[in-house]
């Protein structure tokens, strides 16, 4: 590494080590919550892609004994990280909506995000023993590792989600790898090609073009999901939020599964609430458990009587989306903001086991049991 000081080459190997952890296990969650959303049952499909993940990583590392270059090979890994995982998203949302075999795409796309991340521990690895001992260096990249995957796990449902969204999160990362990749293209600029170099620069404006369009990527990938206009598409913590509209009909999908049309909905929400509310000997105290949509809440707060309302829906967007949003509060007829409701963003599950209080009548309005989260409430 020509005109960089050992010990400032060290230390930028230690921190690609990290910012490969945090990216790594980013495009791993990606891909276990892309398939939740996808195709349901998230303990299932987190479990196939960790574990899939983490045999490819085996695979990796035992294919970098085969790199001669180990300087070459780390770069290249970086390469090719960035352009299959910043693009890992966008290809299954895509697959999804426009192609058959989604599971073989997934998990080609774990495999090879897993391949590549596993060889770069032991490829930095011995970078850094031609430079001092074998047992610190070991310990230093093991220790910036399992640093950087700690971060990744804490950020992903905290922050990457909810401010980036699956399809910006993924591309994002993925200018990550490769803007790593491109200071090790500098660093090891007497050890890579011309075709290397050249990959790295396509690399780096696909993805940039691709972070630069991921709202139409999106909406393109909707236009494969949903029949009609889709008027709002949010990402949350817990799930992907999809209002749809079509000549004053309103849909409500929650990741990917419909909650909601407004052309029938009152059938089900009457047959929900008007039974339970007219056999109770009581009414003043109501629990809804679910139903952040208000339309629950809407029927019980017709009946005379009611004098509290506790609603109980884990994810916050959801009530703040149908309290606030003009055009989704008039559907619930502004049921959340009604004096006598309180809105309790808490697992449903926890409340009722945790909770003391007593109520006249209890209404479930919860999503279709498509995983094991939800299978509990019933």
């Amino acid at each position: 590494m020509t005109g960089v000081p050992r010990d400032g080459q060290a230390l930028w190997l230690l921190a690609a080590t990290f910012v490969v952890a945090v990216a790594g296990l980013v495009y791993e969650l990606i891909a276990g919550a892309v398939s939740s959303y996808l195709l349901g049952d998230s303990v299932t499909q987190f479990s196939l892609v960790i574990g899939v993940f983490m045999t490819s990583m085996g695979l990796g590392a035992w294919a970098s004994r085969f790199v001669e270059v180990p300087e070459r090979g780390f770069t290249l890994s970086q390469v090719l990280l960035g352009i299959v995982g910043g693009f890992s998203a966008p290809v299954l949302f895509l697959a999804y909506g426009y192609l058959d075999g989604l599971h073989a795409i997934l998990f080609a796309l774990v495999i090879a995000i897993g391949a590549l991340s596993g060889l770069e521990i032991p490829l930095i690895t011995r970078i850094l023993t031609e430079r001092e001992a074998m047992k610190h260096t070991l310990s230093s990249v093991l220790t910036a590792d399992y640093a950087g995957a700690l971060v990744a796990a804490l950020l992903f449902p905290l922050v990457i989600v909810p401010q980036l969204g699956l399809m910006a999160a993924s591309l994002s990362f993925g200018l990550l790898n490769l803007l790593v990749a491109g200071i090790s293209v500098w660093l090891f600029r007497d050890r890579i090609g011309w075709l290397l170099r050249g990959a790295w620069v396509l690399g780096l404006a696909a993805c940039a073009a691709g972070l630069w369009w991921s709202d139409r990527i999106v909406s393109l990938a909707d236009a494969a999901f949903f029949e009609d206009n889709v008027i709002l598409a949010e990402e949350t913590s817990y799930q992907r939020i999809v209002v749809t509209e079509w000549r004053g009909r309103y849909r409500l999908f929650l990741n990917g599964s419909i909650q909601f049309d407004t052309l029938d909905e009152h059938r089900y929400h009457e047959s929900l609430v008007h039974p339970a509310m007219a056999h109770a000997p009581r009414r003043a105290d109501v629990l809804i458990l679910g139903g952040g949509d208000g339309m629950a809440a809407r029927e019980v707060l017709r009946w005379d009587g009611v004098e509290r309302v506790v609603l109980v829906d884990l994810d916050p967007r959801v009530t703040e989306l149908f309290r606030d949003n003009g055009t989704l509060a008039a559907l619930n007829g502004r049921a959340l903001d009604d004096p006598r409701l309180e809105i309790r963003n808490e697992d449903a599950w926890l409340f009722a086991r945790e909770s003391d209080q007593v109520f006249d009548v209890v209404i479930l309005d919860l999503p279709d049991p498509r995983d094991f989260a939800v299978s509990k409430l019933y």
